[in-house]
Order: C-alpha cells, then structure tokens, then sequence
C-alpha cells in the first residue's frame, strides 16, 4: 500500500475529479473533519450519513384527575404495534425525563384529557424544561377546552405542542410533562395499548 501527501488536487483536464470506481470503499479516518460550507454539494445518491441518532417515544399508561405537576406515574416506553426507538433511549424517573447525549432535541407532546359532565373548562399539557436541574419551567403549552351541557359524560379534547431544547449538559437539562385543569374533576386519558398522553424526542442535530 501506498501514501500520497499533497496540499491541493486539481484535474488534469476538464474539472472533475474522480475518486475511486464502482465498488470501491473510501474510508475517512476518526477525527477527520469535511468542510464543505464554502461548496455546492450536489446528488448524494445512496451515501449513508449518520441521520437521526436518537429518537424515542414515551406513553402514559393509565388517566388521572386533578393537576398534575408533573405528571410522575404510569410512564412507559411504547411497546406495541410495531414500535421501535433509535439509540440510547431516554431515562424516566418520577415524571423527569433525562437526556443520553447532548444536542438539539425535538420534544413533541401530545395530551388526551377530559372535561367532566356540566362543566366549562379548559385543559392545558405543558412541556417543562429545566437548564440547572432545579428550577421548571414552561417551555410549550398545548391548550384546549370544552363545556360539557351535563349529559353525564365526559367530553374527550386533545391538546399538541413541541419546543426545540439545547441540551448542553445531560445532567442539569431536563424535561418534565404537566397537566393543569381549573377544575378537580377534569383529567388526562392514558392507556397501554395505544398512545393518548405522551412524548416523542427526537435528537436532530450536535449543540
């Protein structure tokens, strides 16, 4: 085997150079670094990039009445229908949602809740995001109500929100997911069949 050391690589003739032919594998070392942020990249065909590295889904499986601040039981990595999840995987521990690398984070939460027989309320499913490990607070609010005329049913709404966090240390940045209603007997649905509350993350870039 042999080794070429050069600065620059021109093509003899015309303007395209051609690295390798079909079947051939070119390897770049760890550690080395492609700067193309001065260049046209066109037609990547079937190269393979890293892509998404980490994405997962979390679930509540079972409904409950009143605030929920955060919503700290029932959680469970979905399970069913085929599901799978990229990488590491979250970490849940009492409703507190920890990062397994740092990164841009896309947090998606959807919530199925309720308003109880005659009431006017509204429900409200908050992303809650902390940078110290201390301190929550309200990053993206998903809001949505009902008046429910006293058929002696509830009224089922649903509620989306997302927020895009920097999790530059996994230690102190972390998310929570809360559930407010002004009303003690509105609630959120949850079940372990199918997802009604719960989160989705997706890692989609380096901090």
């Amino acid at each position: 085997m042999s080794k070429i050391e050069v600065d620059t690589i021109e093509p003899q003739s015309g303007t395209t150079v051609t690295l390798g032919a079909s079947g051939d594998t070119i390897t770049i070392p760890s550690g080395v670094t492609l700067d193309g942020s001065s260049a046209t990249l066109t037609g990547i065909g079937t190269a393979t990039t890293n892509g998404i590295t980490e994405a997962d889904q979390w679930r509540v499986t079972a409904g409950a009445t009143a605030n929920q601040d955060p919503i700290s039981s029932n959680w469970e990595r979905v399970d069913t229908d085929g599901f799978g999840y990229i990488g590491t995987g979250m970490t849940e521990s009492s409703g507190t949602f920890t990062f397994p690398s740092t990164g841009y984070w896309l947090i998606r939460a959807q919530g199925s809740g309720y308003v109880s027989s005659g009431n006017s309320q509204a429900i409200r499913f908050i992303i809650k995001t902390t940078t110290n490990n201390s301190t929550y607070d309200n990053a993206s609010q998903g809001t949505n109500g009902a008046y429910n005329f006293g058929s002696g049913l509830n009224t089922d709404v649903s509620t989306y929100c997302e927020f895009l966090f920097d999790v530059t240390n996994i230690t102190t940045h972390k998310v929570r997911l809360a559930f407010t209603a002004g009303q003690g007997t509105e609630g959120f649905n949850g079940s372990t069949d199918q997802t009604l509350t719960g989160l989705t993350f997706l890692r989609i870039g380096d901090t």
